[in-house]
């Protein structure tokens, strides 16, 4: 076994003790047997969001042209987007 230090959010850790404990008793290495699941179902879930990405051979070529029916230059692409981050984060 190895150890990992990891913290939480208050309320996070709060919510995962008192599960952990429900779910495989007030014992010692309770927490450790939930983080484990935890961990492992995270880690399945990973794997499989990865094996789906395609990374192609050439990803320069791939990209090459893939933006060219836009009349924009790139400058005008960064200012526009900046704008939409505002609005965005602002609510609006």
């Amino acid at each position: 076994m190895k150890t990992i230090r990891i913290y939480l959010p208050e309320e996070l850790e709060k919510r995962f003790r008192k599960i952990s404990m429900e779910t495989y008793g007030y014992s010692r290495g309770s927490l450790s047997k939930a983080a484990a699941e935890a961990i492992g179902s995270w880690i399945r879930r990973q794997e499989v969001v990865s094996a789906q990405v395609e990374v192609p051979s050439e990803p320069v070529r791939a990209l090459r042209g893939l933006l060219r029916h836009v009349a924009k230059g790139s400058v005008e692409l960064q200012h526009e987007a900046a704008e939409i981050r505002a609005k965005s984060a602002k609510g609006g």
